[in-house]
């Protein structure tokens, strides 16, 4: 009788560490899942990317600081993530929150000149409906786009988290996956910028 208390807290933390794995296996589904998403409009855009319809080019439309800029910021982002990472395995929630919070500030100056990109093709005429080329353009980069902004999202409300209850093991593991997350954006974005924009403007 005297057993059995620590027996149920032994199993309880055995079921809280299989719910922990079977939520970062889920995620790692959703990882391919998207992964297969953003393959299909690589090979959507490849196919399309000649197809101006008499409308303008990439070397046309595709600013090189822009571009560059924004590479640089999310390739910065991916960094200071994995100093967020590293912090959380030390321990030190201040750390972590704080780096975070640098994260989110850089994925928020990529999304305003991603924004600032958009609106300045739609007002010289470069709109999605113009051709095959900018749909596939617009379809792809946006969707890019949008993960990002819902990243963005998920770390507010896992530095808000971090802030009330600090690290534990549920916040150990969403600042883990949210951090895998955001390196896959930033491999996503890195062939981006190969297949659409360097070919594009050459």
């Amino acid at each position: 009788m005297e057993h059995a208390v620590p027996q149920k807290h032994h199993d309880h933390e055995d079921h809280g560490h299989d719910e922990n794995s079977l939520k970062i296996f889920g995620f790692w589904i959703f990882l391919i899942t998207d992964l297969i998403l953003f393959a299909t409009l690589f090979a959507t855009y490849v196919i399309l990317m000649g197809r101006y319809n008499g409308g303008p080019t990439g070397e046309e439309l595709f600013e090189i600081p822009i571009f560059v800029a924004s590479t640089f910021i999310l390739l910065t982002s991916s960094f200071t993530s994995g100093l967020a990472t590293l912090a959380l395995h030390k321990g030190h929630v201040k750390q972590v929150v704080g780096w975070l919070s640098v994260t989110v500030l850089l994925g928020a100056s990529f999304i305003g000149l991603e924004i600032t990109e958009f609106a300045t093709m739609v007002e010289e005429g470069a709109t999605i409906s113009s051709s095959a080329f900018l749909a596939a353009f617009f379809v792809l980069v946006g969707t890019h786009g949008i993960h990002v902004s819902v990243g963005i999202v998920w770390m507010i409300s896992i530095i808000i988290q971090l802030l009330r209850r600090g690290i534990n093991e549920e916040t150990n593991r969403k600042t883990f996956i949210v951090g895998l997350y955001w390196h896959f954006l930033d491999v996503v974005w890195i062939f981006i910028f190969t297949v659409v924009y360097l070919i594009g403007v050459m």
